[in-house]
């Protein structure tokens, strides 16, 4: 399945993951799981250092094999955004940065070569993207429906999954039990029953190469705060806040003026509920298909293309489970949250989790709130105290924020003072004469290159593999279970169930699967 290119283009940056690096290996078409005894749990999830998807590195002998070789890769979904997937992982002439093409702009110096990867499958509900991606890479096989694509499994080494949320884990999970290298676009999966089963399902297969697409968590400031955080400046951090104003959900005309323009409107009024007129579906369009797994209901504008879909609770979790994946990966990647399991292994899991809208407080059946307020308590753990984190979106500001501090970012309150997500230390007076550390921790040669770099056995995992994506992930759904609820639960993440309220069952798993996708997820 593997296609030799006629040159060799190594890279010199090094690999970074949170997991140790393993041994090289050559790739293989098709997996079966690794036997208990081949790779422990603890190996797999990584030594102290490596917690919270930070920061390892791999020598650069471990990036010699195999990088002249080229992927074979399925894409489940193919427009919107799975258009950057594929600017990212293939090389098209007239292209930014293509032979022939236009001049690239410049780039971080530890980035690794473009990867220039196979196209061998398109899938897509809608047919205008199909056909346009068929335009770029017209040797690939087209489909509409996803489950179809497994039927030929030869045809690909690996899948990049950038479909709706609520499809996600039908395309992951049928894709890592066919022993396919997995890239899944975030959330990793549409609730918290769904998101473990795809972390242990990614376990039995530790030779797959799976990442989750919160991109900057392979940024260098990710690695720039948590060299200022090492510096002990701020002291022990036991509380950060993160926010995001960018927010779909219910909301008033202003506040959808203000968030969500144009997407929080139709025809000139806020999408307060779900409208009762049927729509045609559009001619291109397999609706039947991108419903899956819900209950089907009739077409409207509102629900499609994104972000529409992303207010709804049928469809997503809205700004929660979608920005939470990026802007709460900060903390959960710069802060040694993990603790011991009891059973040799580890787990980064809050102990209780409180939400609240003050526009929305009692939580609509159909739209995910706009502003919300979410409070997360973890444990203490090692030298990090108990921490509380808390995300707030929308409207929704923490303690003393001010416009200078950006409408999107983060602040570690330690014993000693601030940090800010742009590296900022406050207050200014206090640390007039701090010097910022110089770079010691190793850089990422990029997101997608971190995923190719494993898949052919050159590298560590990948920073937002499975293993550490599928815990980041379960912490961001509780911050909508917790609200949907209406108290503050109580977490046994070891059982997956709230021990004070077993009213949120049917938030943390879907009640029933529609007719034709049920019996595909085996627990």
């Amino acid at each position: 399945m593997l296609v030799q290119r006629r040159t060799l283009n190594p890279h010199a940056g090094s690999c970074v993951s949170f997991p140790p690096p393993h041994s090289s290996y050559t790739m293989k078409t098709s997996m079966t799981p690794t036997p208990p005894s081949a790779m422990t749990r603890r190996d797999f999830v990584g030594r102290t250092l490596a917690t919270a998807g930070v920061i390892a590195g791999a020598p650069a002998f471990l990036r010699g094999q195999n990088l002249n070789s080229k992927l074979n890769i399925a894409f489940l979904a193919c427009g919107g955004r799975a258009n950057t997937s594929l600017n990212e992982l293939t090389l098209v002439p007239g292209r930014a940065g293509a032979k022939g093409g236009k001049k690239a702009a410049a780039i971080d110096p530890a980035a690794g070569p473009h990867p220039d990867e196979n196209v061998t499958v398109l899938c897509d509900i809608n047919q205008v993207a199909i056909d346009s991606a068929a335009q770029r890479y017209p040797q690939a096989k087209t489909y509409t429906d996803l489950r179809r694509v497994f039927d030929r499994p030869n045809d690909f080494d690996a899948v990049v999954v950038s479909t709706a949320e609520h499809t996600h884990v039908f395309a992951t999970y049928l894709a890592l039990t066919h022993g396919k290298h997995v890239y899944c676009e975030k959330p990793l999966a549409y609730n918290l029953w769904e998101t473990r089963l795809i972390r242990e399902t990614a376990a039995k297969y530790p030779k797959l190469s799976t990442q989750m697409g919160n991109q900057a968590h392979a940024s260098v400031a990710r690695r720039t705060i948590k060299e200022i955080l090492n510096t002990g400046v701020i002291g022990p951090v036991r509380e950060v806040h993160v926010w995001a104003d960018r927010a779909w959900g219910l909301q008033d005309a202003a506040s959808a003026e203000k968030f969500d323009k144009p997407h929080g409107f139709y025809n000139g009024l806020p999408i307060v509920d779900r409208f009762k007129e049927e729509m045609p579906i559009p001619a291109n369009m397999n609706w039947d298909l991108w419903v899956g797994p819900a209950p089907l209901r009739p077409f409207h504008a509102t629900y499609f293309p994104g972000p529409r879909w992303y207010r709804w609770w049928e469809f997503a979790n809205g700004t929660m489970s979608d920005l939470g994946s990026h802007d709460n990966d900060v903390p959960f990647t710069v802060l040694d949250l993990w603790r011991p399991d009891g059973k040799g292994g580890r787990v980064l899991a809050p102990a209780t989790i409180e939400a609240v809208s003050p526009n929305v407080p009692v939580a609509h059946r159909e739209l995910t709130p706009a502003t919300l307020m979410a409070t997360f308590q973890f444990p203490a753990s090692g030298a990090q105290p108990a921490l509380k984190l808390v995300w707030h979106q929308g409207d929704s500001k923490p303690p003393g924020w001010i416009p200078a501090w950006g409408k999107r970012s983060c602040v570690f309150i330690g014993d000693k003072g601030l940090l800010l997500g742009d590296g900022k230390l406050l207050p200014e007076e206090r640390f007039k004469d701090f010097v910022a550390p110089p770079p010691t921790l190793p850089r990422s040669p990029g997101h997608w290159i971190e995923w190719v770099n494993y898949a052919k056995g050159n590298g560590p995992v990948p920073g937002s593999n499975f293993q550490y994506s599928g815990w980041t992930t379960e912490a961001n759904h509780l911050g909508n279970v917790a609200y949907r609820t209406g108290k503050k639960i109580e977490w046994d993440y070891a059982n997956l169930r709230a021990t004070n309220a077993p009213e949120a069952a049917p938030f943390i798993k879907r009640p029933a699967y529609r007719k034709g996708w049920e019996g595909i997820l085996k627990a």
